[in-house]
Parts: C-alpha cells; structure tokens; sequence
C-alpha cells in the first residue's frame, strides 16, 4: 500500500533542481561583466524528468546555454541581469511548489493513516 510514494520523490526532486538552478543563476549574475561569459540555466525540471524517469529523481539535470531576448555585450557576455532576475523569481516560484506538494501529501498521508498534523 505504501510502497509507490513516487510524489514524496518527486517533489523533492522539483525542489533539488529549483535550488540548483538557482546556483547556476548566481553564477550567471557573478559573471555579468565577464569576457565572453555565456549565460546558462538548467534545462527544464520536466524535460529532466522525461530524460531520466519518474523511478530515478537523483540524476543531475543539463546545463544549457541561454540566450537573452537583447543584444548581447560587445565583449561577448549574454548574461542579461533583468533575464537572470526573471529566472531567479521562476526558480523561487518552482521551489516554493515543490515544498507545499510535498507538504499537503505529507498531511493527506498523516490523515490517511489516522494522525493528526
């Protein structure tokens, strides 16, 4: 019965990748004025659970290259910080989703099996 708890997996999974992306955004925004620095994100939480599978949520998702809807810097750096905070608010929206799914299902467990909260 209790066996197949894949949402408890999931969601921490979904809240590894928004902490995650959120190093790699730091990253971003530390190299703002880097040479040649290329922005980068992680690929989308889905399209990582697709590529490995909802049984294995311990894999690390890719990093990918973004590209930023102005011109880049004529050194070369993409990095574009009102991009960088537009994906930094995702990434707290994405985390803040995964600890409240895994919050409610811990309390529908909880009242599942007679417990209070």
């Amino acid at each position: 019965m209790l066996t197949d708890l894949n949402i408890f997996a999931i969601a921490g999974a979904k809240a590894r990748h928004a902490a995650a992306r959120q190093g790699v955004i730091a990253q971003n925004v530390a190299n703002a004025d880097t040479p040649g620095y290329r922005a980068r994100d992680l690929e989308p939480f889905e399209k990582t659970l697709q590529r490995i599978g909802s049984a294995n949520t311990t894999v690390s998702p890719r990093i990918v290259e973004v590209h930023s809807l102005g011109a880049g810097s004529p050194n070369g750096n993409t990095v574009s910080i009102e991009d960088e905070m537009m994906r930094a608010g995702a990434a707290v929206r994405d985390h803040e989703i995964a600890t409240t799914i895994y919050a409610k299902a811990l309390t529908m467990m909880r009242t599942a099996l007679g417990g209070r909260r």
